[in-house]
């Protein structure tokens, strides 16, 4: 397996990561997939015998089943051997609070992704989505006191545009708070969008980029 190191940061990454979208299967997630306990426990031996390093969830996916089964399948014997990422933003429950990223949400559903992951720390927190709503100051100062606690370790994002990336840099950079060690992109063969801002400004601005 190879590895490389994550933007700025000292942190070195495979480069193949295990994506678990289809762990748990329940509600709009049973169309991408229904990987169980069982399965999934085995997957990921499988990653982990093969170098990889990185295992990647969210508290969206299957409305949290997802992290409570990694979690369950890495049971404490193996966690040392993984660096877990997982995300928020995304609507996770019926009340006007349950989505965004609102210091408010941010930290109450990192914590959720704790207990669900049965960990201390998550190794590497994605922003899922822009909010239009949330001013980023207030994002960014929820993100640094995770990391002041010791609840996260780096920070990143996912599906932000060009402009949204550059504005929360610039914003990181001018109070000194956390700052972005990575982007999360959709980049295939088809969709190539990510060439004309993202993966230039990945290049400019010393960022990794995990591909989905």
């Amino acid at each position: 397996m190879e590895y490389r190191t994550l933007g700025r940061s000292g942190l070195k990454v495979s480069t193949l990561t295990l994506g678990t979208m289809t762990f748990g299967g329940a509600g709009a997630f049973a169309a991408v997939g229904k990987t169980d306990l069982n399965e999934a426990s085995r997957m990921i031996d499988l990653c982990i015998d093969a170098g990889i390093n990185l295992i990647d969830t969210a508290n969206v996916y299957s409305n949290g089943i997802s992290e409570e089964i990694i979690g369950e399948a890495l049971g404490g014997k193996r966690k040392d051997d993984v660096l877990i990422a997982s995300k928020a933003r995304m609507r996770i429950g019926k009340g006007p609070n349950d989505e965004g990223l609102s210091r408010h949400h941010l930290i109450r559903e990192c914590e959720k992704s704790l207990k669900r992951l049965k960990t201390d720390v998550i190794d590497i927190y994605f922003l899922h989505e822009w909010d239009g709503v949330t001013p980023l100051e207030e994002t960014i100062a929820a993100l640094d006191t995770l990391v002041s606690q010791g609840k996260i370790r780096y920070v990143g994002c996912s599906n932000y545009s060009g402009w949204q990336v550059m504005k929360a840099l610039a914003i990181s950079d001018s109070s000194h708070q956390p700052r972005f060690v990575t982007q999360q992109i959709h980049y295939t063969l088809e969709a190539r969008e990510a060439e004309y801002e993202l993966l230039p400004i990945a290049v400019d601005q010393g960022l990794g980029v995990l591909v989905w």
